[in-house]
């Protein structure tokens, strides 16, 4: 059995961090292959060494009177991987690494490798404390070279370089170009890592080691001691991280996903928590109707009203070429016989308004046009709702009774998930309605 570990920032901030990872590894002797993200906080008001590297090129590329700063910031950032190394008793010694970087930000080599070397690091720590493989991400995971991740050279070489690889370090969130340069992933990218890994050694299982113990069926910011979600499918989690659910990269579920490889999140400070397995299909029932409740505010939405809307063969086209000539995105569209709703981000919205207004107009001269601001959509996910009836119902009578105002509803043909549309001051007490209505009720 292989198992791919990947470990998140707050999981290796610090040397005594490190030794639950240790032990959590050597435990189970599948974990072969390891990604570890750059260091994160230690404690409250800390800095990650990603921002502290960014911070860091920054300085090197002004004036040569920054020079003393860049320095002394460099140093610390030694001190945060000498002080864990210390903490590990080990040998290893970075000055040389450091060295490099040192350089290499005088020449002004990237952003993307100034970023790219807390992972680096981190890894180079990793496989000592181990003694596990180091492998370079940017010898093994590679982008085209207009920026896009080559998913057919990396798994081809990956393969490879791991066939006959029995324990291995793999870095999180960056790699190459063709030109050899360093390129990131976008942040939370070393999830992206830990999947590609996965695909390339045909893995039994993903595990995304983070600060919690998997995804919940509501945000605890908004819902009291909400419940886990034990099991989720890639469909439920693409609809839940689309709307805002952020443990897990969304880009991360795509290379497991062709090959089958369930995820399994879990919290390296409670490895005893199962967390959430996150897979392609599931015949177990769900514990709940739904499985669960995510959301974001600060939409604006567009009505179009007009008569016979519906018999006016390529209405929603000239509507939404409107759109993307202002280069606004579409974030939802419901609709009914002769009126249209585009909901769209309103800070992308606002300073374009009376330009979309305008083409309107002249695209498919409306009987009425209408802005509504400080929307918010709450999407309410679950292959259960597909077996139960009334479901929507029992969302509109909640609601009711908390006194919030809907302002659209929709369901998706796959009956997986209902986006309901609020006023911005009344998410919160919404997301609350609805958790009580289906969770709540049912404990």
């Amino acid at each position: 059995m292989k198992k791919v570990v990947k470990f998140g920032g707050s999981s290796l901030a610090s040397a005594e961090q490190f030794k639950k990872v240790g032990r959590i590894i050597r435990q189970d002797a599948s974990r072969r292959y390891v990604v570890p993200s750059a260091p994160g906080k230690r404690y409250a008001g800390d800095i990650k060494v990603t921002d502290m590297l960014y911070s860091c090129y920054l300085m090197a590329i002004r004036e040569e009177d920054e020079e003393e700063s860049f320095d002394g910031l460099l140093a610390e950032i030694k001190a945060r991987y000498d002080e864990i190394i210390q903490g590990l008793g080990l040998s290893l010694d970075l000055s040389g690494e450091f060295r490099t970087i040192r350089e290499n930000f005088t020449r002004k080599i990237g952003r993307d490798y100034a970023a790219s070397r807390g992972e680096y690091l981190n890894g180079m720590v990793m496989a000592a404390y181990l003694g596990y493989e180091f492998i370079d991400a940017a010898e093994v995971i590679f982008f085209k070279a207009d920026g896009s991740f080559d998913s057919k050279k990396t798994d081809k070489i990956l393969s490879e370089r791991l066939k006959d690889c029995g324990r291995a370090v793999i870095p999180g969130f960056y790699g190459s170009m063709p030109d050899r340069k360093i390129k990131t992933f976008s942040r939370g990218g070393s999830d992206v890592t830990g999947s590609i890994v996965a695909r390339a050694i045909h893995a039994d299982m993903y595990e995304n080691w983070t600060d919690v113990s998997g995804f919940l069926v509501a945000d605890p910011r908004i819902v009291k001691n909400p419940k886990p979600i034990d099991i989720i499918t890639y469909r439920e989690l693409r609809e839940l991280a689309y709307m805002g659910a952020s443990v897990l990269h969304e880009d991360a579920i795509f290379p497991v996903r062709k090959e089958g490889i369930p995820i399994n999140i879990r919290n390296t400070n409670a490895p005893e928590d199962k967390g959430t397995l996150i897979v392609e299909a599931t015949c177990r029932t769900p514990r709940f109707t739904i499985t669960g409740i995510a959301g974001k505010k600060d939409f604006a939405s567009v009505t179009i009203e007009k008569d016979m809307m519906n018999s006016q063969v390529g209405f929603c086209h000239k509507v939404l070429g409107v759109f993307a000539d202002n280069d606004i995105s579409i974030e939802h569209m419901p609709s009914g016989i002769d009126t249209l709703t585009v909901f769209v981000h309103q800070d992308e919205f606002e300073e374009k308004e009376q330009d979309v207004i305008a083409g309107i107009h002249r695209a498919v001269e409306p009987d009425f046009v209408e802005l509504e601001s400080d929307l918010a959509l709450i999407a309410v996910v679950g292959r259960g709702m597909r077996a139960t009836r009334g479901t929507s119902g029992r969302i509109f009578s909640a609601l009711a009774h908390a006194n919030v105002n809907v302002k659209m509803i929709d369901q998706g043909s796959s009956e997986l998930n209902i986006i309901i549309g609020v006023r911005n001051h009344d998410f919160d007490t919404a997301v609350r309605a609805i958790y009580d209505i289906f969770v709540t009720t049912q404990i």
